[in-house]
């Protein structure tokens, strides 16, 4: 007769801690603040049941719908320069440093790294700093290269500031797309390399053809975190641009509008409720992604490899 097997002891032991301290600093503080967001906040501290109201007033009031509208908006915006311009390169870097007779591959691999272990606020400071139209050394290094009638505030104008932050982020996390593409290229086997060099595949068609598909299940990976990534950016923007987002909210995201609703902003207070609520749609979005990428892309790509 068929005997299930049980669990080993030994390993409940050793993760129960690890799941002990993830319920409490990340599931109880998901789950609470997906329940906050059906309470409003009293004048005495009370939690009043507020149903779908917070979702209605997010979406419907005219201090908080063209907020979250503009800072979804410019979320998305924020995604799509990652995902087109930061995970392009980052691949195009990954097939560089992979070939096995590029000289200082590991130098290379190595420097393009280093940002992503610098502090955001370093970087916002450097960047404030480069870019300042007073004092920066962009126009300098402009006019060196015969390009100074580029040069423009960049962070001061609303049509270029988001961009040009986006810009910066892309240049600062490239190095972690590029580890995963590099990992997933070099470990491809020699052996299916040289048979399509044999049978005359080019640089390029051995490429497209066979080390692209081999990488696609790394390429949603890469996808996937990019995604969730960007819809929890807040740092870079915060510290480059403040809790405001500006100009005019300008580089205005889910990140910085959740901090201004949830914690308040100058002569603007702190809802609880209502920044629970954008904390709550937050998660819906990142989930709806995340959805997507297990039950569409997942799927295809399996498809397509057998």
């Amino acid at each position: 007769m068929y005997e299930r097997k049980r669990f080993p002891t030994y390993i409940i032991v050793f993760m129960a801690p690890a799941v002990i301290l993830y319920s409490i600093f990340m599931v109880y503080p998901l789950l609470n603040s997906l329940r906050l967001s059906f309470f409003s906040i009293a004048n005495d501290n009370r939690e009043v049941f507020a149903g779908m109201g917070n979702y209605v007033r997010l979406f419907s009031d005219d201090n908080f719908a063209p907020r979250f509208w503009g800072a979804l908006k410019n979320n998305f915006f924020f995604f799509a320069m990652h995902m087109l311009i930061q995970n392009s390169i980052a691949l195009l870097l990954a097939t560089l440093i992979s070939n096995e007779k590029r000289r200082f591959a590991n130098f290379y691999r190595t420097v393009f790294f280093m940002p992503t272990v610098l502090s955001v606020v370093i970087i916002g400071f450097i960047w404030n700093l480069i870019l300042n139209p007073l004092w920066g050394v962009s126009k300098t290094l402009l006019d060196v290269i015969h390009l100074g009638f580029l040069f423009q505030p960049w962070l001061g104008l609303a049509s270029s500031a988001l961009p040009t932050v986006s810009l910066i982020s892309i240049w600062q996390f490239i190095g972690i797309p590029m580890i995963l593409f590099y990992a997933a290229l070099i470990a491809i086997p020699d052996e299916i390399m040289e048979a399509a060099y044999v049978d005359g595949a080019t640089a390029w068609q051995a490429f497209w053809n066979i080390k692209f598909p081999l990488i696609l299940p790394t390429v949603g990976i890469v996808s996937i975190l990019t995604f969730v990534g960007n819809f929890n950016a807040f740092d870079l923007i915060y510290a480059m641009k403040g809790a405001n987002a500006g100009p005019e909210f300008a580089t205005d995201i889910m990140g910085t509008f959740f901090y201004r609703t949830y914690f308040g902003q100058q002569l603007q207070l702190g809802d609880v409720g209502m920044g629970s609520t954008v904390a709550a749609m937050m998660f819906l979005i990142i989930l709806t992604g995340v959805l997507l990428y297990t039950f569409v892309y997942q799927r295809r790509v399996q498809n397509i490899q057998m």
